[in-house]
């Protein structure tokens, strides 16, 4: 029988290799400008078109490489980084496994140019699937520009699973952020086809944050600050009331190195324990330097999982440093020594002749209890038909005494009502119903077996969700034309994110159009949310939506009409009268699901008279 064993052939072998290391076009731009930052750049463009399917291309001005060492780049485990085994506890730079270049040449077209500074002509280099092609002199500005086209385009099972442009363009901006946050002493550029996304010059920490994610956020950033002989720990963290729904805003770095670690997030998250909203979470930035022989990199080909030799003791600093910072800046007033401390500039005093005291009116007739006018109380957030419905609250006790022993008809009844969980159970016509809310929270409605108990939100979750679905299938979202329409500005990746989303967004009743850099013109919103400010609707439906897609793995349509119910819904500790309970009822009752909330849970719970009794006779 002959041997069966065999050596791969190189280009076989660097395909293989480059399904670890290069999983998407995101994936090809952080090597690369890893890359650039070892060699020293202090100025690095990226360019990309069709989100990095055509094109990547990374330019900077570092050190630049010899004729020779711009050939051996291209080869499987060949770098300057480490010579010896000992070297892998000593890494400082970004790479050091010698697999990028090679994994990207096996895949793709490959243009390289590089040239030394003490060089008068540079190297160019075209390589396609491994193979070089060519490898000439040129005249090149110092340092280095490498073009990978096409990517995947000799393996099209890879190039066939990636996603729509604006989602690998999301994957993109998320590692160009990290390195950014990492590096704010380099000067960033980055375009995508032919439009400038990001211009960050050299600046500091905080201001590299607030140009990747907001001007907003330069009022959201609390400094954290902790020098000890096993780490050195400094960064920002965000105020507990800007926290939210999904953890995209939460970067560790590790001697600059992007890192993801559950057990150091969650020394984080108990130093804001009972400071933040329920299901919400912080945002950081938090850098952590420390001696590389100490920790482990080389677990995984991605590097952004490291071993500590002494983990509990970094998890106990980062918690303490994270909550003194957090301690100063609720209870230490800050104080600015070179603001004037005196109050002559806070309030200019009038003479003592010209002060007149002022003169005071009244009305002997007036009478609070006996207004004629009635106030009339909107209800926004329960609608049948589109329509508003208001009840007047009277400022007369006795007509409030006398309304609250009198039961609210509507003009609708519901034609068809839904049995909870037995058939000797009932619910009662509009007409005869006897609703009570409890603790504004929960409706409480007799039936015959006993009483029904519904949560309100949870309901009011369930009708618009079922709303949103079926206008999203049937397109038939009507939308509240604004009378001054408002522009909104995200950061690019809530932008890219919200440009994917857009049919399906307009669909649901918005009417919004692109305009600029980053910047939507939203023109009008569904006519359930009427009552809520552009801005906030836009960013809380992104966040509900990535947290679904995080969390649930929805679909699109799905996680877009979990994440708007949620946000329009009635909330728990709002005070329903009897007509809004009677309405959301009818409502509830028609929806197909009537019982189930959107977490999974129960909407109405029931308990029968045999169990009252049984606990009256314990």
């Amino acid at each position: 029988m002959p041997d069966i064993i065999h050596l791969l052939p190189d280009a076989v072998a660097n395909q293989i290799a480059a399904g670890e290391v290069v999983q998407r076009p995101a994936s090809a731009v952080k090597e690369l400008v890893e890359n650039a930052l070892d060699a020293g750049a202090d100025k690095i463009q990226l360019i990309l078109k069709d989100a990095g399917k055509s094109l990547i291309q990374v330019i900077d001005n570092g050190c630049g490489m010899s004729l020779t060492d711009a050939r051996m780049s291209f080869e499987r485990h060949a770098t300057s980084k480490i010579q010896k085994a000992e070297d892998l506890f000593a890494i400082r730079t970004m790479g050091f496994r010698g697999e990028a270049m090679a994994s990207i040449a096996a895949i793709a077209q490959v243009e390289l140019k590089t040239r030394r500074h003490e060089d008068e002509l540079g190297t160019c280099i075209f390589i396609e699937g491994s193979e070089v092609l060519s490898q000439e002199a040129c005249s090149a500005n110092p340092g280095t520009s490498i073009s990978v086209k096409n990517l995947f385009y000799n393996t099209p099972a890879r190039r066939n699973f990636l996603k729509s442009n604006p989602v690998e363009m999301r994957h993109i901006i998320d590692e160009f952020q990290r390195v950014a946050l990492a590096h704010p002493q380099v000067f960033f550029t980055m375009h995508h086809d032919g439009q400038e996304v990001y211009h960050l010059p050299a600046a500091t920490l905080k201001q590299r944050i607030v140009h990747l994610l907001g001007r907003e956020y330069n009022e959201r950033l609390v400094p954290v600050e902790e020098d000890t002989s096993v780490i050195q720990l400094h960064g920002f963290v965000g105020k507990p009331e800007y926290a939210r729904r999904t953890r995209g805003e939460q970067f560790f770095f590790v001697n600059n190195r992007f890192i993801r670690d559950a057990y150091l997030n969650h020394a984080v998250l108990m130093a804001f324990k009972e400071l933040l909203p329920e299901d919400t979470f912080p945002l950081y930035v938090l850098f952590i330097d420390i001696d590389p022989a100490k920790i482990d990199i080389n677990v995984h080909p991605t590097k952004t999982e490291i071993k500590y030799q002494d983990e509990q003791t970094i998890y106990a600093i980062i918690r303490s440093a994270v909550k003194r910072s957090l301690g100063r800046y609720n209870i230490t007033p800050s104080l600015d020594f070179d603001k004037d401390s005196g109050i002559e500039h806070l309030v200019t005093l009038k003479p003592l002749e010209e002060i007149v005291a002022p003169t005071i009116t009244f009305n002997p007739d007036f009478n609070p209890f006996n207004a004629d006018k009635k106030i009339e109380r909107e209800i926004p957030f329960l609608r049948n038909s589109g329509e508003y419905r208001s009840s007047p609250i009277p400022q007369n006790w006795d007509t409030l005494y006398a309304i609250s022993k009198k039961e609210t008809t509507l003009q609708q009844e519901i034609h068809e009502e839904k049995s909870i969980v037995a058939d000797d159970q009932d619910i009662s016509k509009p007409s005869e119903r006897q609703l009570f809310q409890v603790h504004n929270r929960f409706i409480l409605s007799p039936i015959k077996s006993g009483f029904m108990v519904i949560n309100q939100q949870a309901a009011h979750e369930r009708i618009l969700y079922e709303r949103f679905l079926q206008q999203l299938q049937n397109h038939s979202g009507v939308s509240q034309q604004s009378l001054f329409p408002q522009s909104v500005t995200f950061n690019a990746s809530d932008f890219e994110l919200l440009k994917e989303l857009l049919p399906d967004i307009r669909a649901l009743g918005f009417d919004i159009r692109e305009f600029g850099k980053n910047t939507v013109v939203v023109e009008g919103i569904p006519a359930e949310l009427n009552n809520v400010g552009e801005h906030e609707l836009l960013e809380q439906l992104l966040e509900g939506y990535k947290n679904n897609q995080a969390i649930l793995k929805l679909d699109k349509r799905d996680s877009l009409a979990r994440s708007l119910a949620r946000n329009a819904a009635t909330k728990t500790g709002t005070k329903m009268s009897l007509e809004e309970m009677n309405l959301l009822i009818d409502q509830l009752f028609a929806c197909q699901m009537p019982n189930l909330a959107l977490n999974g849970k129960l909407v109405i719970t029931t308990f029968t008279l045999n169990e009252l009794l049984e606990r009256f006779e314990k």
